[in-house]
């Protein structure tokens, strides 16, 4: 048995439906499933989805756009100075230069501001305001930010300023007094799609600006979407597919160079270009510096300078790789020592020194690592504040807590799972006090287990090329589209291995039905040790199609691994006992000992719980359900074996049966043996078995062990008398049966015992155990029945 890392949720297809899809759209069962499965069911939204129009919703259809575009004409054809006031993250970047890059091209006098994360941190701020507004700016225009700005409207009404926001982060119970609010989640608003980034609500701006769809912004659109992680459906995947097809083909020189750095080959660019190699290149700059350098590195037209930008983004990025692995090991420390998850279903925690710009990273290695919503906080002692961010999981919308908060936490925004904030630091106990009350309220102890979406459960049969093709017309992928995840369930391992130079990758060779996979998982090489070849295996994964050496086949790469039923692991013939320990994980062991000798020759100094076992009652009191059981050394019998293992249902069984010697080789005498030699004694009289016992033996090829054990059981049977080394046949003996001798019983007995379980194949010891371990099961069920 091997437990999943998380709780796998599998839907069920309604068949009729899959059916209907591939007929009507002529598509194979894998994807019409998958279909079916993420709510598309109807022919028409299946092929919207995959075949889809390349029409934008009219941008005047957001409210306060007319307003907003009418004000803005105004002040190009004045040309009175505007200000683009953003943020620090990918979305707030790219939406900045989607319209500078608007406004410049349509002859705007315009210039951008991003406040600095940890002199000013997030939104719209007094100061910025004022200094604008001695600058003679007379129109801000915010960009995926300002929406719970409402002190900082009205200054800026107060200033004379005439202020638009655009954003698309929850709008909180009050809005702010601005001149225009273009916003797709506003109350009031019926724009067809609430989902779009901070960045496509900008793109519906330059829409509107320029009258027609700004195809040349689609590439820098499709940053901030896919890096904000909105919803990949309607819009915001028409931005996806169409602006990916862009980038790849890009002329703007820094986007160029920062993809050229990073060895990205621009015919491979898809979601997971943006994800891992552009979003984080973005962030690292507002983290760690001011993201004014990303935005000049999309606006530049100088290659030279695009260069020298790209090159400080990527070592601003390591440097963000090593600050956060750092951060993220002294909260985990925090963690454990401070607020530890049995008592704590939200982590909030802080510490002074932490750099706020990557603690929201932390924060969610802290939720991946826990499974728990989380805030981590930089403490700023001199000031008296707090700052953070917050990452959550299904379940407890982050956004709608926090806002129940909101007499301490006088700066906070974000969304239902990710959230920042500003706080006193006096505060923060009752912040914890407080969410935790609430997730007590709102989550079950199963909630806090981690869950893995699947797609569905497949069969190896319905795994192609062709399928794997027509699958990725479902990309690009992301959230509410994410990367189909599949179960396959039980099925057996052809061959598997640890691979990779410090041999932590898995790979696996699974079959069913005749039908093969190969299957890699990274960073699971550890999960080897703990899968008996010989069992069926359960893991879900990712499909793709491994290109190598001009061919091409099915894989999966795999993320996480179950087995099921218990598991045998053959480890018989160890030479020496204190090597068993190193062989097996020590997790959930306990290690059985039956003879006496070897408690003191097995090593239980490092910390693994030895079970003394020497009768069948202490056998039978052994508690060993769903245990991790090693059989250090040879049982004295079966019954006590079976006692220990009966009813017991382990998870797992280590056979090592280590013996320092055994008699399974040695002749074991058979009853034509014990005739010859009883024959012998009558003809040659009385012998002195310690002068001639070894030549006897010689003679017919046994050993003097073979002779001493016939003259004990003829003894025994009173054929003979044995009197200081001789032997002498009693004539008057009566006719015994050989089964009449213990010790005889004895030997056979354990001749049995070896050959069953010392000496008998993998299969047949398995069997073996089944069939107890089965018995105590249908017993434990039968009761239940009856009960």
């Amino acid at each position: 048995m091997l437990k999943s890392k998380s709780r796998w949720i599998v839907p069920s297809s309604d068949h009729n439906l899959v059916k209907m899809l591939e007929n009507e759209l002529k598509i194979t069962p894998l994807v019409a499933s998958l279909l079916v499965n993420r709510g598309l069911d109807t022919v028409e939204s299946a092929r919207y989805f995959l075949f889809g129009t390349d029409e934008f919703h009219d941008p005047y259809l957001l409210k306060g756009m007319d307003i907003a575009v009418k004000r803005i004409r105004e002040a190009i054809e004045t040309q009175e100075p505007i200000l683009i006031f953003g943020d620090y993250d990918a979305d707030g970047v790219s939406s900045t230069a989607v319209l500078m890059i608007t406004l410049l091209e349509l002859g705007a006098n315009v210039q951008f501001y991003i406040p600095n994360r940890f002199t000013e941190g997030y939104g719209p701020n007094e100061p910025a305001f004022r200094q604008a507004a001695e600058n003679g700016i007379n129109l801000i225009i915010t960009v995926d930010t300002g929406i719970s700005a409402i002190h900082e409207a009205s200054l800026a009404k107060e200033l004379g300023i005439d202020l638009i926001i655009t954003d698309h982060h929850e709008p909180g119970p009050i809005l702010p007094e601005a001149l225009a609010i273009i916003h797709p989640k506003l109350p009031d608003s019926t724009y067809p799609f609430r989902e779009l980034a901070g960045v496509g609500v900008a793109f519906k701006l330059a829409h509107a600006l320029y009258g027609e769809v700004p195809e040349h912004l689609l590439e820098i659109a499709v940053i901030g979407t896919i890096a904000d992680l909105v919803s990949l459906k309607g819009e915001n995947r028409l931005i996806a597919k169409k602006g990916l097809e862009k980038l790849k083909v890009t002329k703007n020189i820094g986007l160029k160079a920062i993809l050229k750095l990073a060895g990205v080959d621009p015919l491979s660019i898809n979601e997971e270009t943006i994800g891992f190699t552009l979003a984080p290149r973005i962030n690292a700059v507002g983290r760690l510096k001011d993201a004014d350098l990303a935005v000049e590195l999309i606006l530049t037209e100088d290659p030279e300078e695009a260069l020298q930008l790209a090159g400080e983004m990527d070592a601003l990025n390591k440097t963000r790789q090593a600050i956060v692995n750092s951060i993220t090991n002294e909260a985990i420390e925090e963690v454990e020592k401070n607020y530890p998850i049995a008592t704590n279903k939200v982590l909030v925690i802080g510490k002074e020194g932490w750099n706020a710009g990557v603690i929201g990273i932390v924060a969610s290695r802290l939720v991946e690592k826990y499974y728990r919503p989380t805030i981590v906080l930089n403490f700023d002692p001199e000031k008296g504040v707090a700052k953070g961010s917050a990452r959550s999981i299904a379940g407890f919308d982050l956004f709608k807590n926090l806002s129940t908060c909101r007499d301490i936490l006088p700066h906070f925004g974000g969304h239902p799972m990710a959230a920042g904030m500003t706080l006193k630091i006096e505060d923060v106990s009752e912040l914890r006090t407080r969410l935790n009350k609430l997730c007590e309220e709102q989550l079950t102890d199963e909630d806090l287990i981690p869950v893995t979406y699947l797609d569905e459960e497949i069969r190896l049969e319905d795994i192609s090329l062709s399928s794997l093709d027509e699958m990725s017309q479902l990309s690009p992928f992301g959230m509410d589209n994410p990367k189909p995840k599949v179960l396959i369930n039980n099925v057996e391992i052809a061959n598997m291995r640890k691979i990779g130079s410090g041999q932590n990758h898995l790979k696996v060779l699974v079959n069913e039905a005749g039908t093969n996979l190969d299957g890699i998982g990274f960073g699971l090489g550890h999960l080897v040790d703990q899968i008996s070849p010989a069992s069926k295996i359960s893991f879900i994964g990712e499909l793709s199609i491994n290109e190598w050496n001009n061919m091409r086949k099915p894989q999966i790469f795999i993320q996480d691994i179950a087995v099921d039923s218990w598991q045998l692991f053959d480890y018989r013939g160890q030479k020496r006992i204190n090597s068993i320990a190193q062989s097996v994980p020590v997790e959930n062991m306990k290690f059985i000992i039956f003879n006496e000798n070897y408690l003191e020759k097995f090593n239980s100094a490092n910390g693994y719980e030895t079970v003394f076992i020497q009768n069948l009652e202490e056998a039978k009191a052994f508690n060993g359900y769903l245990e991790n059981i090693v059989l250090v050394d040879f049982p004295p019998s079966k019954e006590i074996l079976e006692g220990l293992i009966k009813g017991k249902q382990p998870a797992r069984v280590y056979a090592y049966f280590y013996k320092e010697s055994s008699d399974f080789f040695s002749t074991v005498p058979n009853r034509d043996h014990f005739k010859w030699f009883y024959a012998f004694l009558l003809k040659k009289g009385p012998i002195d078995l310690k002068r001639y016992g070894e030549d006897i033996a010689k003679h017919r090829g046994w050993s003097q062990e073979t002779i001493n054990f016939m003259s004990k059981v003829f003894s025994e049977l009173d054929f003979v008398t044995i009197n200081n080394g001789f032997i002498t046949l009693n004539n008057q003996a009566q006719k015994r049966d050989l089964s009449d001798s213990r010790t005889y019983q004895s030997k056979q007995k354990q001749y049995s015992l070896e050959r069953d379980l010392l000496f008998s194949s993998f299969q047949e010891l398995k069997d073996w155990f089944d069939q107890v371990i089965q018995e105590s099961v249908e017993t434990e069920e039968a009761i239940t029945e009856w009960i």
